[in-house]
C-alpha cells in the first residue's frame, strides 16, 4: 500500500499503489521537482516524506485516526531513541576532553561550529534522498529507488568535499573571524582537519541511513550507531589519555577516534547494501551510479531550500558564537558544554516534530483538516509537558551536571546561569520544533523558514550585539538573547498555526 500524495483536502488519503511503469519515469521526476518551491507548498514536502518514511511501519491505515496521543507517541519515541544515541557520542566526547581543561573545550567548540555547518547541509541532502526513494518505493519501482540513492550519494559526497575544501583553505583566518585567540586557534586546527575529514565519511553514512529509513528499516541504522558509539568511546580512552600503551594524543586523539569510528560506520552500511536482496531498493550496484544522472537535478532541487534555511540558521549561530568569544575562552567552553548537556532535552521536540509532520500531512490528505489541527496542538502539548519535566531536572541539578564534564571551578560557576537559561528555554524550543514539523507536514515550509530568520537575525543576534557591544552587560544577558530567539519562533509558529491558512490546498 502507498499513501496517496495529493494536495491537502483533495480526497481519500489511501489507495493501492499501481505497478511501476518505467515509461513514465520522466514524468515522476518532473513531479518530484514540485517539492522544492518553498513559497508554493507542495502536496507532500521532503520533510513530511522524511518523517513518513521513518514512521510508516507504525502509522499505517490499520491505526484509526490521525490525532491520538497514543499515535503521536508511537511515532515519536523511535526518533527520540535514535537521537539519544547520537547525542551520547557528543556528550561523552566532551566529558573526556573536559579533563584536558577549558582551553581544550574551547578548541572543540570552535571546531564544532564548522562541523555542524557541514552536517546541516548534509541533512538537507538526506531529506532529498528519503523523498525520492520513498516515492519510488511506494510506486513499487526499486530500480528508481536505487538510482535515487546513488544520485544522493554523489551529491552528498561532492557537497561535503566542497564545504570541507572551502573551510580548510584558510582555517586560521576563519577561526580568527570567530574570535579564537591565536593559542586556541593553533590547538584547534589539527583537530578541525580530522573532524572535517570525518565529515566526508559522514556524508556517506547519513545518505545510507536515509535510504534505509526510506525502505522502512530504522533498526539497522540504530545498531550501526551503537557500534560506532562503542568504537568512538574506546578509541577516545586510549588515544586522548594514552591508555593501554598508546601515546597520549589529547585533542588529536579525539579527532582520530572520530575518523576511525566513522570509517567503521560506513563499512557497516556498505556491508548492508552488498548483502541486500537482489532487486531490492537497497541492492545498490555500480551500474546504478551510471544511471543516476537524470536524478541529480531532482536531488539538488529538493535539497537547496533546506540548505538555504540551515545555512541561514548556522550563520546566525556563528555570529552568536563570535559575540560570545568577546567574553573569553571560558564563555566558549561554557557554551560548548552547556549545549551538549541539554541537547538530550531537545530530543523530544525533534521526535514530536516528526510525528506532527506525518500526522498533519496524512490528515490533510484524507480530507480531515480538523484532525490535522488537533494532531498539531496535541503534539505540541506533549512536547511542552516533557520539556517542563526535563527542564526542571536540568535546572535543579546544574552543579551535578556541570561536574560530570569539567573539574574547572571557574567553568562550573559559569555553567550554572547558562544551564538555568537553557532549562527555562526548553518549552519554547520544543514547541517551535513541533509546530514547525506540523507546518511542514501541511506543505508549508516557508513559515518555519521565516520564523527561524526572524528569531535569529531580528532577535538573537541583534540583541546579543546590543548587550555585548552597546550596553557592555554581563554574559548572562547574552545567554538570554538565545531565549528570546526561541520564544519568538514559538510565538510566530503558534500564531500561524492558529490562523489555519496552512490547511488550504496547495496551488
Amino acid at each position: 500500500m502507498a499513501r496517496d500524495q495529493r494536495p491537502p483536502g483533495a480526497g481519500p488519503a489511501l489507495r493501492p499503489a499501481a505497478p511501476a511503469d518505467t515509461s513514465r519515469e520522466d514524468s515522476r521526476l518532473d513531479r518530484s521537482s514540485d517539492l522544492t518551491d518553498a513559497e508554493a507548498p507542495p502536496a507532500l514536502p521532503a520533510a513530511s516524506l522524511a518523517a513518513g518514511a521513518a514512521a510508516q511501519a507504525v502509522a499505517t491505515s490499520s491505526i484509526p485516526g490521525h490525532d491520538s496521543y497514543r499515535e503521536i507517541w508511537a511515532l515519536s519515541w523511535p526518533v527520540m531513541l535514535g537521537q539519544v544515541l547520537v547525542n551520547a557520542v557528543s556528550l561523552i566526547d566532551i566529558a573526556m576532553v573536559g579533563r584536558l581543561g577549558s582551553g581544550a573545550l574551547a578548541a572543540v567548540g570552535y571546531a564544532a561550529q564548522f562541523f555542524f555547518l557541514v552536517q546541516s547541509v548534509l541533512f538537507a541532502v538526506g531529506f532529498a534522498c528519503v523523498a525520492l526513494m520513498a516515492r519510488s518505493i511506494g510506486a513499487e519501482d526499486p530500480d528508481g529507488a536505487r538510482r535515487a540513492l546513488a544520485a544522493s550519494l554523489e551529491v552528498a559526497v561532492v557537497t561535503a568535499f566542497a564545504l570541507v575544501g572551502a573551510i580548510l583553505v584558510s582555517p586560521h583566518t576563519l577561526l580568527g573571524w570567530l574570535g579564537a585567540p591565536p593559542e586556541i586557534a593553533e590547538r584547534t586546527v589539527p583537530y578541525l582537519v580530522l573532524l572535517l575529514g570525518s565529515s566526508i565519511l559522514l556524508s556517506l553514512a547519513m545518505t545510507f541511513e536515509s535510504g534505509l529509513r526510506a525502505d522502512r528499516d530504522p533498526r539497522t541504522p540504530m545498531w550501526i550507531a551503537l557500534v560506532v558509539t562503542v568504537v568512538k568511546v574506546a578509541l577516545n580512552l586510549v588515544l586522548i589519555f594514552g591508555a593501554a600503551g598508546f601515546p597520549r594524543l589529547e585533542l588529536v586523539g579525539a579527532g582520530i577516534a572520530t575518523a576511525v569510528s566513522q570509517t567503521v560506520g560506513v563499512a557497516l552500511f556498505v556491508t548492508v547494501v552488498i548483502r541486500a536482496l537482489p532487486g531490492s531498493a537497497l541492492a545498490l550496484r555500480l551500474a546504478d551510479f551510471g544511471q543516476a544522472l537524470p536524478l541529480l537535478r531532482p536531488v539538488i532541487r529538493l535539497a537547496l531550500p533546506g540548505v538555504g534555511e540551515r545555512l541561514a540558521m548556522n550563520l546566525a549561530l556563528l555570529a552568536y558564537f563570535r559575540i560570545l568569544a568577546e567574553y573569553g575562552p571560558v564563555a566558549i567552553a561554557t557554551y560548548t558544554v552547556g549545549i551538549r548537556i541539554l541537547s538530550f532535552s531537545w530530543i523530544p521536540g525533534t521526535g514530536f516534530g516528526t510525528a506532527a509532520a506525518t500526522l498533519v500531512g496524512q490528515a490533510l490528505g484524507a480530507g480531515e483538516p480538523d484532525a490535522a489541527t488537533r494532531a498539531g496542538w496535541r503534539a505540541t502539548r506533549l512536547a511542552i509537558g516533557v520539556a517542563l519535566l526535563l527542564g526542571a531536572v536540568c535546572a535543579g541539578a546544574r552543579e551535578e551536571l556541570s561536574g560530570l564534564f569539567t573539574r574547572d571551578p571557574e567553568l562550573i560557576a559559569e555553567l550554572g546561569p547558562f544551564l538555568l537559561c537553557l532549562a527555562l528555554t526548553q518549552p519554547f524550543l520544543q514547541s517551535h520544533f513541533t509546530l514547525g514539523g506540523a507546518h511542514r507536514g501541511a506543505g508549508d515550509t516557508f513559515t518555519p523558514f521565516m520564523a527561524a530568520l526572524v528569531g535569529n537575525w531580528v532577535m538573537r543576534v541583534p540583541l546579543a550585539v546590543l548587550f555585548a557591544y552597546g550596553l557592555h552587560l554581563s554574559i548572562v544577558w547574552v545567554w538570554y538573547a538565545l531565549s528570546v530567539d526561541h520564544l519568538t519562533r514559538t510565538a510566530w509558529l503558534a500564531w500561524s498555526f492558529r490562523r489555519l491558512r496552512w490547511r488550504r490546498p496547495a496551488a
